[in-house]
């Protein structure tokens, strides 16, 4: 019970993992996991910092047009 990942334990979970998910998602899932940890660790990097530095502002949100026969609404 010491060694609980040997080669033939790898080996077995990497064969039920190709199984499950089969070969198209593998990679999908691998690429997914290392972008999860990396921006872990950039949070625990960047300490308190509430907004990440790599976010964009959004443009602002122009009006939607009224359909055709009603009138917009009245602002009080």
């Amino acid at each position: 019970m010491g060694d609980l990942l040997q080669p033939t334990h790898l080996l077995i979970i990497a064969v039920i993992l190709l199984v499950l998910f089969g070969a198209k998602r593998l990679p999908e899932l691998g690429k997914g996991l290392g972008e999860g940890l990396k921006g872990f660790k950039e949070g625990i990097k960047g300490g308190n910092d509430p907004a990440p530095s790599t976010t964009q502002q959004s443009a602002p949100v122009a009006p939607q047009p009224t359909p055709a026969g009603t009138e917009p609404p009245k602002q009080v």
